[in-house]
């Protein structure tokens, strides 16, 4: 059994008794018209809380503590999200959240077994060059939404798992070298670097640079493993370099940003508070007048600023619950992250798949929370697992099932099965009894009288002599 850190019996304790307690400051605290929004509320939590746990058992997995973790955070930001502006029941985030449930599942099953999803690399780079040609073809314009009546979907988002997959299939096949001239390179270093750039070169052409940090973080942890590497072969000269060409992409990057983000970069939100710092002005009082308890579910007033439920998610949670339960929102997505610690890793793929997942969802959480407290310039990017949005949800869900794939073993029926077909394939051997019962020593019992040592060195030195 691998570890928890937390037993089964705990962690859906906690899980039952944070919701609960949330119900409840919603009783109280919460701004409804009717009983009947907080009992449907209530039924839609506690109904998902009990379906997951029940289908968490029927998988008899070696750890739940991710399935169940996902579970809490879902449901937090369940009621978050069906209580900004008044109590109501979000049945749209409440789909997106069983998606997001299923789609861990899927993950999971996916790239549990590295042999079978490092050979699968051609496929992820076909479904990452169908997803650029859904963008340049369908979104109508220099955007990442593709909207369909009434209904949008980011394919960007998917791209972030199939990207970390060859960044981490890449590195693994370090040692498979050919002859360029009159240097050797690896063909999934030079195929991960061209789609690096083609990534990189969409982002910036739909002027989606807010999600730039975001493949940066995990084309940056790539680079690091690649120099862990068991097997890798680098000088000091190499790394020089790549620290040199990291300075200047940052220079250039910073130099040739548009207009538009330069404004962001150099303006004062307190000066334009009715203008460019708007959002962020407003994001900062709502911070300020919730304080540490909140002014009460449904009793903040940033339900009326554009993206309250998304990219500005962190500041309205703070303004009607309070720091204090945002901190813990963030501070349960954490946590989640580093049980994959506990354990060690299947394989060197599964170590770098989880690394890259893991700096993907710290640089999206930095962003977003650091710009609504205007420590660094507002990128509009989702705050994962929080922010309301169907594509970001279900692909944090899958990420967390390849988190879940790269500390989990088998599961125990599965691995029962193979144990069991292994037995079936041994041919039957005869039983050869190599130790006999008679022949077997016999030792004394309790009442016998016992022998010295004496007397026994005595009968051998007569039967020598």
């Amino acid at each position: 059994m691998y570890k928890n850190g937390l037993s089964y019996a705990g962690v859906v304790s906690l899980l039952l008794l944070t919701h609960l307690s949330m119900l409840g400051i919603v009783l109280v605290r919460g701004n409804y018209e009717e009983p009947k929004d907080l009992a449907m509320l209530a039924c839609a939590v506690l109904g998902l809380d009990l379906v997951g746990i029940i289908a968490s058992l029927c998988y008899r997995q070696m750890t739940y503590t991710l399935d169940l973790m996902l579970l809490g955070i879902l449901n937090m930001s369940l009621i978050f999200q069906s209580c900004f502006g008044g109590v109501h029941l979000s049945v749209k985030f409440l789909i997106t959240c069983v998606a997001s449930l299923i789609s861990c599942e899927l993950g999971f099953l996916l790239t549990r077994n590295h042999e079978w999803i490092r050979h699968q690399k051609k496929y992820i780079y076909l479904v990452i060059g169908i997803l650029i040609l859904c963008i340049l073809l369908f979104t109508g314009g220099r955007s990442m939404w593709i909207t369909f009546k009434g209904f949008s979907i980011q394919p960007s988002e998917f791209i972030k798992p199939c990207y970390i997959l060859i960044c981490a299939a890449s590195i693994v096949e370090l040692h498979k070298k050919i002859k360029v001239t009159f240097f050797y390179v690896s063909p999934d270093t030079l195929c991960m670097l061209g789609a690096t750039l083609v990534i990189f070169g969409l982002q910036w052409w739909c002027r989606d640079l807010g999600s730039l940090p975001t493949f940066a973080a995990v084309f940056g942890c790539a680079v690091v493993c690649r120099f862990c590497y068991p097997r890798a072969k680098i000088s000091k000269s190499w790394i020089a370099a790549a620290a040199v060409a990291g300075v200047l992409v940052l220079i250039a990057a910073w130099k040739l940003a548009p207009a538009y983000v330069q404004e962001r970069l150099h303006v004062d939100i307190w000066a334009d508070q009715y203008g460019t710092g708007y959002q962020q002005c407003q994001a900062l009082i709502g911070i300020a007048r919730g304080g540490w308890l909140g002014m009460g579910p449904g009793q903040g007033s940033l339900h009326n600023v554009f993206a309250y439920e998304s990219d500005i998610v962190f500041s309205t949670i703070c303004e009607e619950w309070g720091l204090l339960y945002a901190g813990i929102a963030v501070l349960i997505v954490l946590i989640m992250l580093t049980t994959v610690l506990m354990n060690p890793p299947k394989s060197y793929y599964h170590a770098t798949m989880t690394a890259g997942i893991v700096a993907a969802f710290v640089a999206q959480m930095s962003l977003n929370i650091f710009g609504s407290c205007n420590l660094i310039p507002f990128t509009g990017v989702t705050l994962p697992f929080i922010s309301q949005g169907g594509s970001s949800l279900v692909t944090c869900g899958f990420m967390v099932g390849m988190l879940k794939a790269g500390q989990s073993p088998l599961f125990r029926h599965q691995a029962a099965k193979l144990r069991e077909d292994a037995a079936a394939e041994l041919p039957s051997l005869p039983k050869i009894p190599f130790l006999q019962k008679k022949d077997a020593p016999k030792k004394p019992s309790g009442n016998a009288p016992q022998r010295s040592h004496t007397h026994r060195n005595d009968k051998n030195r007569r039967g020598n002599a």
